[in-house]
């Protein structure tokens, strides 16, 4: 159940679909938050990247504008936030619950061994200008990212059916967005089995079934 709070809450969310701002908006969907989208690419072009510039330095996004007029960055600090800003919504384990070191640690595993990788596959010229390298750089970073699926796939507790057990968490929007980036979904559910099935749970929940057809809808055979 929502809050009144939540309901009359507003806040301006930069970052395109399917960026690292759509685990934020899906989370603000389910609070029931009233969310104004800012659609931003900063890894197209230039200038796409200064036009965050103003909003976050490092001309990344998510960026959110919480209610207050501050601003707030990094896509795990928001979800984490947010689930503690609404406990009602009860997408995140309260700060006693046995459960909370287990949803930290992976919250936080996300962005250090996988989100981070994006940042080199984005612009491979940030770290060498030879193409040769590039393409190395590339294809290493792709099986990084694949190996630390098939880790977290490994260490996770038995995922029923969510991955902190009966609740929808933070965490399993995170996921389910994550592992639709390089390498694709198809090879997530050949190294996370266990965790196959609740982001094909998360992408058939009914309560985000119009958030994702307009903001991260399925190419064709990519949901396979």
């Amino acid at each position: 159940m929502v809050s009144a709070s939540a309901s009359k809450d507003r806040y301006i969310l930069y970052g395109a679909p399917g960026s690292g701002a759509t685990p934020v908006h899906a989370a603000l969907t389910l609070i029931g938050a009233e969310v104004d989208a800012v659609d931003v690419s900063p890894w197209e072009s230039e200038a796409e990247r200064e036009r965050m510039a103003g909003v976050n330095p490092m001309r990344q996004v998510p960026a959110l504008v919480l209610p207050s007029g501050e601003v707030m960055t990094e896509s795990a600090a928001i979800l984490i936030w947010l689930g503690d800003r609404y406990p009602e919504a009860g997408l995140c384990p309260v700060p006693d619950d046995p459960l909370r070191t287990r949803y930290l640690r992976w919250m936080v595993y996300l962005p250090a061994a996988i989100y981070a990788m994006y940042w080199v596959r984005d612009e491979p010229t940030r770290l060498t200008p030879d193409p040769a390298a590039q393409a190395v750089m590339l294809e290493r970073t792709a099986e990084r990212i694949a190996h630390c699926w098939h880790l977290m796939d490994t260490q996770i507790d038995d995922p029923a059916p969510y991955l902190l057990g009966e609740k929808l968490s933070m965490l399993d929007l995170y996921v389910t967005v994550l592992s639709r980036w390089t390498p694709g979904r198809r090879r997530f559910y050949r190294e996370a089995p266990r965790m196959a099935g609740v982001v094909r749970r998360v992408d058939a929940d009914p309560r985000l079934a119009e958030f994702w057809a307009a903001r991260y809808p399925f190419t064709k055979g990519e949901q396979t």
